[in-house]
């Protein structure tokens, strides 16, 4: 491991320990470089982003955009409501066993509006919706078509996952069938920000076997107990592909599974 590559691993590593011991309730000032940050973004959306340099990102047609905001830190609550880029990287995406995150770890959560308007345009101004190709999911179960965005290649590799998930013993068509949705210009639930399915990039899988964490209740302090029924294959052919799964949040939203490829670069 190089030198580079090893003070990135200790850094994450410490701030997870730092995450665990704050019970979630702040975040550390981000061990990321604004200049990794770029680094991954770029690796993530070549098509969009020409360089970085500056402590910013250009995007192709020359403008540019910083990566951070210089707030320094942010308590949990504002690194979800308003982050900058670097923030994107605050709490870092694990592709290890399924398990209980630490609470507030919600890996992808931060996502600043502006950077993802300017890829896949925004909805409620109908920019969405230009973009979008409907696709078969799993179509030797039946006739099921998806509407997501083809920006990023995003309808292609939502294909590609359908394709690997058909190949899945029929067992696992519980979870899969019928999709609870993908495109949808709307908020998150409680919050006034756009979700992901508003850019064409999330897809829910079937309801009867979900959890959220909004549908439980707190234990005496406070805490949400993460509950899970998604088999880690699924969720293992998902990330192959560039998308995050939503259990993996502390605030847990195991049906959902949205393409973040820049969490998975490594």
């Amino acid at each position: 491991m190089g030198n580079k590559r090893l003070r990135y691993f200790i850094n994450g590593m410490a701030t997870l320990v730092a995450w665990a011991g704050l019970g979630g309730g702040a975040v550390l000032a981000n061990e990321m470089t604004p200049d990794e940050a770029g680094r991954r973004l770029k690796a993530a959306y070549p098509d969009h982003i020409a360089t970085v340099e500056g402590g910013a990102i250009v995007w192709r047609d020359g403008t540019r955009l910083p990566i951070d905001d210089g707030r320094g830190v942010k308590p949990f609550d504002d690194l979800v409501r308003a982050p900058d880029l670097q923030d994107i990287f605050a709490i870092p995406y694990s592709t290890g066993p399924l398990g209980p995150p630490s609470v507030d770890a919600d890996p992808g959560r931060a996502r600043p509006e502006a950077f993802f308007d300017r890829m896949y345009g925004n909805c409620r101004a109908g920019e969405v919706q230009r973009n979008l190709v409907e696709i078969a999911w799993m179509p030797s179960r039946g006739r099921t078509t998806l509407k997501v965005t083809r920006v990023n290649g995003v309808a292609e590799k939502l294909k590609a996952v359908s394709d690997e998930l058909e190949a899945l013993p029929r067992t696992f068509d519980r979870y899969l069938i019928p999709v609870a949705g993908t495109y949808a210009c709307r908020v998150i639930a409680g919050t006034e920000r756009l979700s992901t399915h508003g850019h064409g990039i999330a897809i829910d899988l079937a309801l009867k076997h979900a959890h959220y964490w909004r549908w439980s209740k707190p234990d005496a302090d406070g805490h949400y107990a993460w509950q899970n029924t998604i088999p880690e294959e699924i969720v293992r052919i998902f990330e192959k592909y560039g998308f995050i799964w939503g259990g993996r949040w502390y605030h847990y939203d195991t049906m959902h599974f949205e393409y973040r490829p820049e969490l998975l670069v490594k």
